[in-house]
């Protein structure tokens, strides 16, 4: 960036820092960037794992990987955010507004400058007060951050597309893979998907369907056993494949190898994994209504209405067909482009920072 390079302290504040984790291992590569741009990077997390940081980033644990109590997070909070102070300017929070209300009448004696990032359709009353609190607001897209407010942002993703880049590996021409990812939710259509595929296995072949994921919470583990009853009831048990839970950079090759992602989610915000795929010159059939926003042009050939299992079924046909008539190559790049422009991880630190000035 140009007035910041080597210039911020900030303080960043997230549930986790671990490279390996399945859903936020991708802030690990968040926080080396902002390390570039920043001379000094303070992140306090809930939960610590394995972490590779260039030298001037600091990582403090509020405990819960050694099994603290909640009165010890809040003790913790309080004495990190105090004792280094004088070592942070602006604070960044990520999706975590709890971390603002905490400590944003502090820093706001301190005068220290506070943005919070929130990409999530749901809006409660806690993230109200967070946004008063807060100096700047960060957000994906447009269906990220559905309060009215002129601090809002539209920034982008982040994605790391030097990593997610686009595929060299040979793609098997004789069989259509398929590809979802996300935790074992109901929120998270799987169902659907299934359903989808039971209408059409009979007209595309040779096929294959990959779900990348695990449940987060305990009452989804059932959900889990319902799918997997459903595959075999279906017939499926040849075509469809349950990886389980994967660290951001294992699921690359996946998304390489892959000639369709299926997004069946119904969070009303960008999935992580949509732009992701995209910089991998992977199309995507979602029914989330962020990627109007997000591809523009043309959007509707991406789209199906939520729980319309015949219209998946037919969005899946039509790629099939593509990839039989060898036009995906023209489509890939266009993807690609669209991340470059709007969503890579350099550009989104870029702004991020300029925007506290």
């Amino acid at each position: 960036m140009q007035n910041s390079n080597k210039k911020d302290n900030i303080l960043i504040l997230t549930q986790r820092v671990d490279i390996n984790d399945d859903v936020l291992g991708f802030m690990h590569g968040w926080i080396a960037e902002f390390a570039k741009r920043c001379e000094k990077v303070t992140v306090i997390c809930l939960k610590l794992g394995e972490f590779n940081f260039p030298s001037n980033v600091k990582v403090l644990s509020l405990g819960k990987e050694g099994g603290e109590s909640k009165i010890k997070y809040l003790v913790n909070f309080y004495k990190y955010i105090w004792q280094e102070r004088k070592n942070y300017d602006i604070v960044f929070a990520h999706m975590n507004y709890e971390y603002i209300l905490l400590g944003g009448i502090i820093w706001r004696l301190l005068g220290k400058k506070i943005g919070l990032w929130y990409a999530h359709g749901k809006v409660r009353f806690e993230l109200k007060i967070a946004e008063i609190l807060a100096d700047e607001v960060f957000t994906s897209t447009t269906s990220g951050f559905r309060l009215p407010s002129k601090k809002l942002h539209v920034v982008g993703q982040g994605i790391d597309t030097d990593k997610f880049q686009l595929s060299n590996q040979y793609k098997n021409p004789d069989l259509f893979s398929l590809i979802t990812v996300g935790r074992i939710s109901p929120v998270k259509g799987y169902d659907v998907v299934l359903s989808a595929i039971n209408i059409i296995k009979n007209k595309i072949g040779n096929f294959k369907l990959t779900i990348i994921g695990a449940p987060v919470m305990t009452e989804h583990v059932e959900y889990l056993g319902r799918l997997k009853n459903k595959v075999r009831e279906l017939n499926l048990t040849n075509q469809v494949e349950f990886i389980g839970a994967l660290p951001n950079d294992k699921i690359i090759p996946y998304l390489q190898q892959a000639d369709l992602m299926i997004n069946a989610s119904s969070t009303g915000s960008l999935d992580k994994v949509m732009p992701e795929a995209m910089a991998t010159g992977l199309p995507i059939v979602t029914c989330n209504v962020a990627i109007k926003a997000v591809i523009k042009e043309d959007w509707q050939r991406y789209f199906f209405t939520a729980g319309d299992i015949d219209q998946l079924a037919e969005k899946i046909l039509f790629y099939y067909d593509l990839k039989q008539s060898n036009q995906i190559s023209e489509l890939a790049k266009k993807l690609r482009e669209i991340v470059i422009k709007d969503h890579d991880l350099k550009n989104l630190v870029t702004k991020i920072l300029d925007l506290y000035i």
